[in-house]
């Protein structure tokens, strides 16, 4: 079943545990429907930012006290766990905010900065504060898009209008994150080759 027919159907439910376990795609989706007047456009701005929110908080929670999961131990073998450790060192209130923003961090994120000297307080509002931008953001992204091609398409039904939305957003979304992509593999292969040349 298709996440913007889910929403359609559970309603802000469905937003809140897409948020959590899926991400942007559920969240941009209700902004969709809440341009269509499905949902209300606040519920769908608190259910996203509740759910990855408290997602997140549950991954923080097993870095710091379930360290010794096998899950997490498989978890923390990842080269982004390493990276985001790092990451989180040098920036620490940045990368807490920003860690659901960068590409291939943002799963393993959470449970690196949970084994972190950072306090559970300040994460937690470090983390409240950062999922409130995101899906506000990733709503609104969706709200205003649903906007534009209602201009576009005029009368397109919502069965229809729904769907095209998701789709195009998401080739956005997935074109933005594959040049952010290609540039951190740049970057990282120009200061490999800046390292073998000092070492040489």
């Amino acid at each position: 079943m298709a996440i913007e027919t889910l929403i359609a159907r559970y309603g802000l439910a469905a937003i809140f545990l897409g948020a959590g376990i899926e991400g942007e795609t559920s969240v941009i989706a209700g902004g969709v429907l809440a341009h269509r007047h499905l949902i209300p456009l606040s519920g769908a701005v608190v259910a996203a930012a509740l759910g990855s929110c408290i997602a997140d908080q549950l991954f923080f929670a097993a870095g710091r006290y379930f360290r010794e999961n096998r899950r997490v131990r498989a978890m923390a073998a990842k080269p982004a766990f390493a990276k985001a450790l790092v990451t989180f060192e040098h920036h620490p209130t940045l990368f807490v905010i920003g860690f659901r923003f960068l590409y291939g961090l943002r799963t393993v994120s959470p449970a690196a900065i949970g084994t972190s000297h950072i306090r559970t307080r300040k994460f937690v509002l470090l983390n409240a504060l950062s999922a409130a931008i995101w899906a506000a953001l990733f709503t609104g992204i969706g709200y205003g898009f649903g906007d534009g091609i209602e201009r576009l398409l005029g009368g397109v039904s919502a069965a229809r209008l729904i769907p095209i939305g998701v789709a195009g957003l998401v080739l956005l979304i997935g074109l933005a994150q594959l040049v952010r992509w290609l540039h951190h593999r740049y970057a990282d292969r120009c200061e490999s080759r800046a390292a073998r040349v000092a070492v040489s």
